[in-house]
């Protein structure tokens, strides 16, 4: 998984981009984590819960994203796929606005925790 952390001038918030197939992570964490140190670590410990009962599915569902914990596996979508909006308003789909449509992205649990740390260290700095 490919990304990058960057401090946007105009709003001073955090921004993270991710390569085209892990996209949905970028906002992932700037709608549903954002800076905040408590979510961090509530994910964090969830992560640590799955990891040691890989069984037992974890399901955290946010304002506009939800997170998946199957095994040693984690996916996000957004709340929008999963209530069955796939298809978008005539007026969205004309061919001269492009509209992204990567709802969501799975990776491996340790790459969720290293991303999860990463982002930590770059919103605390």
């Amino acid at each position: 998984m490919e990304y990058e952390f960057i401090n946007d001038p105009i709003t001073r918030y955090a921004k993270a981009k991710f390569s085209l197939e892990h996209e949905v992570f970028g906002p992932w964490l700037e709608v549903e984590v954002g800076n905040n140190p408590q979510k961090l670590t509530s994910l964090l410990n969830v992560i640590d819960k799955a990891d040691h009962y890989s069984a037992q599915e974890q399901e955290i569902i946010g304002s506009e994203y939800t997170v998946r914990i199957i095994e040693k596996d984690v996916s996000i979508a957004s709340n929008a796929s999963l209530n069955g909006f796939d298809d978008l308003p005539e007026a969205l789909s004309a061919d001269d606005i492009e509209f992204d449509e990567q709802e969501s992205a799975s990776c491996g649990l340790e790459d969720f925790r290293t991303l999860l740390l990463s982002w930590a260290r770059f919103t605390t700095h």
